[in-house]
C-alpha cells in the first residue's frame, strides 16, 4: 500500500489534521505490513479498503475515531488488531526527539 496515496485519499475523503492523516497512514502501513488483513480476510490491504471501511463509521466521527472504530470491528471479529489503534496524535516539538 502506498502511504502517500493513502494520505491524499484520507485528506480528500475525511479531512482532519495533517498529523492525524500521517498517523492513520502510518498505522495502516503497519497493518498492511503485518499481513493480518490478508490472513484474516484473504486479500492484501489497499487504499480503497481503508477508505471504504472508514466511510462506514458514524458520520460524526473524525478521522482518528473512524480508524479506531474500524479497528475495533476487526478486533471483535478476528482479534489481534488493538495494537494498530491510534491512542494519541501529537505533533509537538518533542515528538521523535
Amino acid at each position: 500500500m502506498d502511504s502517500r496515496e493513502l494520505t491524499a485519499a484520507l485528506e480528500r475523503e475525511f479531512g482532519g489534521t495533517e498529523a492525524a492523516r500521517r498517523t492513520v497512514a502510518r498505522q495502516a502501513r503497519d497493518l498492511a505490513d503485518s499481513g493480518a488483513i490478508e490472513a484474516d480476510r484473504g486479500h492484501e490491504l489497499t487504499v480503497e479498503d481503508v477508505i471504504e471501511n472508514l466511510a462506514d463509521a458514524p458520520e460524526d466521527h473524525d478521522l482518528v475515531e473512524r480508524w479506531n472504530w474500524w479497528l475495533g470491528s476487526l478486533e471483535t471479529a478476528y482479534g489481534g488488531y488493538e495494537r494498530f489503534t491510534v491512542r494519541f496524535v501529537d505533533d509537538g516539538p518533542d515528538v521523535n526527539a
